[in-house]
């Protein structure tokens, strides 16, 4: 069996998905909202809250992000609960918290 790394075509189709993953990324809006839901599942209201994004706004970035297979959801009632579908995108956003988040000093 060959490596992954020695795979051209293996290693295409990873690059493929990873592109489109970063292009997810690369919208603050989007961005922001994925850092939130990497804490826990959350419904529009309060993400509208937390991140002080209007709603319409809102709602589009989400749709981009269920189009696109990164976040899925639930319902409760009248509310939609939204959650990181990608476990693999949770570990990047980790990384990029790590990364470029201000921490607070102590």
């Amino acid at each position: 069996m060959q490596d992954l790394a020695l795979n051209p075509a293996l290693m295409r189709r990873a690059a493929t998905d990873v592109v489109e993953k970063l292009k997810v990324l690369a919208n603050p809006d989007r961005l922001l909202l994925l850092c939130q839901l990497s804490q826990g599942e959350r419904c529009v209201s309060e993400l509208e809250e937390a991140l002080d994004i209007r709603q319409p706004t809102l709602s589009q970035q989400l749709g981009v992000l269920r189009t696109d297979g990164v976040v899925s959801t639930r319902r409760e009632g009248k509310y939609i609960y939204y959650r990181v579908a990608d476990q693999k995108l949770l570990r990047v956003l980790a990384t990029l918290y790590d990364l470029y988040c201000p921490k607070e000093s102590s």
